[in-house]
């Protein structure tokens, strides 16, 4: 954890300086040029994942974001992002400079049976573990995807990132005609 610590703070000096130098425990250098400097004066953002406290902590205080993990639940996401919530306000940053996203398993189909045996099929080939799609996975009709993804919305997430795992050009006319337009959220 040293070295990757180390490492964004070498990363950051690169990013946002002519010349940048730096003395530590992994990276001893002066007067490095990094070309081209990103667009942003301060950096690209850097956003963070995971799961652990530890790591919920250390992205509240190190990131600019966070990205819930599609392996975790609507509760567990809920949970993190009250963990994260608190550690911003403990060393007093705001919340508005920081985005909590989630990726969300998603299977649109009318068909609910239908649906969830995809799922299913596809968590067991591709994570070997085929109870994961009822757990974190959103699915059915668009009204019960609507009411599932809003769940996600209502528990923080500020930034959704869609992963449909079968006819992926179907669930992207119907995310975006039929479901995302349904959503309510509070802007910040």
């Amino acid at each position: 954890m040293r070295h990757f610590i180390e490492f964004l703070s070498v990363i950051k000096a690169l990013w946002t300086s002519g010349n940048a130098s730096h003395h530590g425990e992994f990276w001893d250098f002066d007067s490095i040029k990094m070309r081209p400097l990103p667009v942003q004066e301060t950096g690209p953002p850097v956003w963070f994942g995971g799961r652990h406290i530890a790591a919920l902590k250390r992205a509240a205080i190190m990131g600019d974001g966070w990205m819930g993990a599609g392996s975790t639940s609507t509760g567990e996401f809920r949970e993190h992002v009250e963990i994260i919530r608190s550690e911003l306000n403990r060393i007093g940053r705001p919340e508005s400079g920081f985005t909590i996203s989630k990726r969300v398993y998603v299977a649109i189909d009318d068909d609910e049976v239908r649906a969830k045996a995809r799922l299913t099929r596809w968590f067991g080939a591709h994570y070997g573990n085929t109870d994961l799609a009822a757990h974190v996975s959103v699915w059915g009709s668009v009204a019960r995807c609507i009411e599932g993804i809003q769940q996600v919305v209502n528990s923080g997430a500020e930034m959704l990132m869609f992963n449909p795992v079968f006819d992926h050009m179907d669930h992207l006319e119907k995310l975006h005609y039929q479901v995302i337009p349904e959503l309510s959220y509070t802007l910040r």
